[in-house]
């Protein structure tokens, strides 16, 4: 079975943003979003994944991605 592992960290690079503007944009507080850039969640709502597509101009397939154990 795999995983699916979130590269937030670097789209965040990428569009030069910190954690503390996406996090405001988005509406989700520093801590929930440093757990999602960490790998730290086992889940995360598609609204919320929605609303960091939005403000990184993106797809959801930029920022998640399946890794075969």
């Amino acid at each position: 079975m795999g995983k699916i592992i979130l590269h937030l960290d670097r789209m965040m690079v990428e569009r030069k943003i910190s954690l503390n503007d996406l996090a405001e944009k988005v509406g989700i507080s520093n801590v929930n979003l440093s757990k999602i850039k960490n790998n730290k969640v086992t889940a995360i709502r598609f609204s919320t994944l929605e609303a960091i597509c939005d403000v990184l101009d993106c797809q959801p397939g930029d920022i998640l991605a399946f890794e075969k154990e």
